[in-house]
């Protein structure tokens, strides 16, 4: 797999860049800038979840592995914030979630602000969807090798939080996402990441993804979970 490392460190590296115009980007990073310095108020961020996006990722946001909608219950702010940015300026493609933010009570960083720090704090899906389980020896070690440089160790993202957690996700959308990532789906990443995932081979993105949907151990630092320094329970 020594390729495929070479590969990871030219994505750590952040070597090359494709996709959206600049000025899109900018756009992008500057909302999220923005919603990142705002109060959060999860308690209105509750309500405005139940009221808009419950229907699809259930009660306290923990998904629905048949439907294949990822469990959103303790993803770090930071990342939820960037991917609702995303989502409402359409630099990450679904028509359903084009249409949920396209209302006003959804378009503004104060919103993504404060369903962030509602996910965050719910608790995660209790038993995710995981796989067949025949190939965990191989998944932990390619996420062992390959991933936790990034992801840490125990999934829980890195310390800025706009690198996602993997922990208490079903298994059935990890294999998507990585699918899509692969297939170059994914306008929102690096490119070098998605060269990355397309040399995996379908045996090993669905051992990782068991893998990752297995985890049930507690982060080993609990504190690094949210972006704000506050502690995930």
């Amino acid at each position: 797999m020594n390729h495929k490392l070479a590969v990871a460190a030219l994505c750590i590296l952040g070597a090359g860049f494709a996709g959206p115009a600049r000025a899109e980007i900018d756009t992008v990073d500057q909302l999220v800038h923005n919603a990142m310095q705002l109060d959060r108020h999860p308690d209105r961020g509750g309500k405005l979840f139940a009221r808009y996006c419950s229907s699809c990722h259930g009660t306290g946001g923990t998904g629905d592995a048949e439907k294949i909608i990822p469990s959103l219950a303790g993803q770090r702010q930071a990342y939820l914030i960037k991917q609702l940015a995303d989502f409402s300026l359409r630099e990450r493609d679904d028509e359903i979630m084009h249409a949920v933010l396209s209302r006003a009570p959804l378009r503004d960083p104060q919103t993504w602000a404060d369903m962030a720090a509602y996910l965050n704090a719910s608790a995660p899906v209790e038993s995710p969807q995981t796989g067949d389980g025949k190939d965990l020896e191989l998944g932990e070690a390619i996420y062992g090798e390959q991933c936790a440089s990034c992801h840490e160790e125990d999934g829980r993202g890195d310390d800025d939080g706009f690198v996602p957690s993997l922990r208490n996700q079903h298994y059935s959308y990890i294999v998507q996402q990585v699918q899509n990532l692969a297939a170059w789906h994914r306008r929102d990443v690096d490119e070098n990441l998605i060269r990355f995932l397309g040399s995996f081979d379908q045996r090993e993105r669905m051992a990782v993804a068991d893998w990752l949907a297995r985890m049930r151990d507690e982060p080993h630092d609990r504190m690094r979970l949210n972006d704000d320094g506050t502690a995930g329970d």
